[in-house]
């Protein structure tokens, strides 16, 4: 029986056509993803769902979706799917990354544009039978400074157009390398300077516990007098209430959003400033991305449910059918050292080195070297996954190697990743068990037997008395309950590590009190994907 597929939202009659063509049966009832009981009753019917971001996947849909094996979403954002649910469902899902690229990229230079001209505030009053010529004084973007916070795959087409407008542009992106920067023909930047200089900022980044308000009020005292600010990336990314004071003052000249922190806006602290342009979301809305990304989740999840090819996935390695039950367990542990070392690495990465050893070599390295370097760059962009991670670690001129062994030492495989940066290598060796648990078998070239859980807490220190104290003693003071402990060290009062397996993150006041103690050279707390 041929495979079926519903449409639960608006897609092209193209992207429909693709389905038919494949020879799946589509059903095409486009505004069914609003009427959550009518798509509950009728889930169970198919094997794959296509969705834009009306329909919302829940766990309570999922329960009824017996014969689901993937969704589908047209677009970047899957926060209208529940992807743990989905996970343990075993319901792959899918997006597609890099479709609204280029439309979410002039979208910004347009809201430059407009914020820079006032064009919003004249072309208002020109209709209402003024003519307020001298009121509406605007700027040249010609040889001002742009500022890109995220200099990645939409800020880096952002920085392109800059250019073209003939204005010198500044990036600040901790991934981003001096050979890619050179290559962009932009300049690297901290984000101090970034804000010291930039008449104009414009925001691409993804929204993540980093680079939430990272245009806070402090960040704004220190902009340049006058500076202009775009945001079509993330709400959340700039604190609305800040810059709004800081526009009534008269420091912030003018700003474009796209974005909110609560949508959909009805009601925002910039609403009703003069010369802020605000957009309902618009950054995707144009008819070549709209009709990108529908062609693109149509082929995607033709060629799953047909062939078991797997692309673009969140929530699941892109391998086929044949190979995943032996080498599923070996991307997870890819994943996760990926994972461990992207959290620990502050500073752009110049090259990944993998080394696989004994019956791991002869698997598909492929996916697992863009398993750990999903692992890497989701540490910074939750959006990527094992597919468009490596593009953009190829496009920031990260260099990723990979070399095999036969087996050496006690484990019949394991794998070893290393991070190279400007300053240091960072290094992290895994291993599968007989029981399919990935587990870590050694950090910074020290021996250990760690279990890898949700929340974890990595520390370093000099190998003294008084480490296993102050860690038990200030996590039970802390209420934060230890569910595993493994230490190891290079020598006796050499280098030495702690890590552990905690029921829930540590607090701040926590981590705190650890560092207070003057034990530990680094106290860095850790999250693992681990369903």
């Amino acid at each position: 029986m041929a495979p079926r597929v519903l449409v639960s939202d608006k897609l092209s009659e193209t992207a429909v056509q693709i389905f038919r063509d494949r020879g799946i049966a589509v059903d095409f009832e486009p505004g069914l993803g609003k009427d959550k009981d009518r798509l509950a009753e009728v889930i169970g019917r198919y094997d794959g769902l296509a969705i834009r971001s009306a329909t919302k996947v829940t766990e309570k849909l999922l329960a009824r979706a017996d014969n689901l094996k993937v969704v589908g979403r047209a677009g970047i954002g899957v926060d209208n799917v529940d992807l743990s649910a989905a996970s343990k469902k075993g319901v792959i899902v899918m997006n597609t990354p890099f479709g609204n690229s280029i439309t979410t990229a002039e979208h910004a230079i347009s809201l430059m544009m407009a914020v820079a001209r006032q064009i919003p505030e004249a072309n208002a009053s020109t209709h209402a039978g003024k003519w307020e010529k001298s009121r509406f004084m605007g700027v040249e973007l010609t040889a001002k400074t742009l500022g890109v916070i995220g200099a990645g795959n939409i800020g880096s087409i952002v920085c392109n157009r800059a250019q073209g407008l003939k204005m010198k542009v500044i990036a600040y992106d901790p991934f981003l390398g001096e050979e890619r920067a050179a290559k962009l023909g932009v300049e690297k930047v901290e984000l101090d300077d970034l804000l010291a200089r930039a008449d104009f900022i414009t925001l691409h980044v993804p929204l993540t516990d980093k680079t939430r308000g990272i245009l806070d009020a402090d960040a704004l005292v220190r902009t340049k007098p006058g500076v202009r600010i775009i945001n079509c990336a993330r709400g959340g990314l700039v604190d609305e209430a800040a810059l709004a004071e800081a526009i009534r003052s008269g420091h912030v000249a003018g700003a474009g959003f796209d974005v909110f922190e609560v949508e959909p806006a009805t009601n925002s602290p910039l609403f009703g400033l003069p010369n802020v342009v605000c957009t309902p979301h618009l950054g995707a809305a144009t008819t070549e991305a709209q009709e990108n990304v529908a062609l693109q989740v149509a082929e995607q999840m033709s060629d799953y449910l047909l062939k078991g090819a797997v692309s673009n996935a969140i929530n699941m390695p892109s391998i086929s059918a044949e190979e995943a039950p032996r080498l599923t367990p070996w991307v997870k542990l890819a994943g996760h050292l990926g994972a461990f070392v992207g959290q620990l690495t502050d500073e752009p990465i110049k090259a990944i080195n993998l080394l696989y050893n004994g019956s791991v070599a002869e698997m598909n390295t492929e996916a697992l070297n863009a398993a750990a370097v999903a692992g890497i760059m989701r540490a910074t962009n939750p959006d990527l996954n094992m597919v468009s991670a490596p593009v953009v670690a190829r496009d920031r001129g990260i260099e990723v190697s990979t070399t095999t062994q036969e087996k050496t030492g006690v484990f019949d495989a394991y794998i070893k990743l290393t991070v190279v940066t400007e300053d240091r290598e960072r290094s992290i060796a895994g291993t599968v068990f007989s029981d399919g648990k990935p587990r870590f078998i050694q950090i910074k070239g020290i021996t250990i037997d760690a279990e890898i859980g949700p929340h974890m807490l990595y520390t370093t220190n000099r190998d003294v008395p008084g480490i296993i104290g102050a860690l038990g003693k200030t996590m039970g003071e802390g209420g934060v309950n230890i569910a595993n402990f493994t230490l190891g060290r290079s020598s006796v009062g050499a280098d030495a590590i702690a890590l552990l397996y905690l029921d829930e993150q540590p607090p701040a006041p926590v981590l705190k009190a650890l560092g207070d103690t003057g034990l530990f050279q680094s106290v860095r707390p850790l999250q693992f994907e681990v369903n």
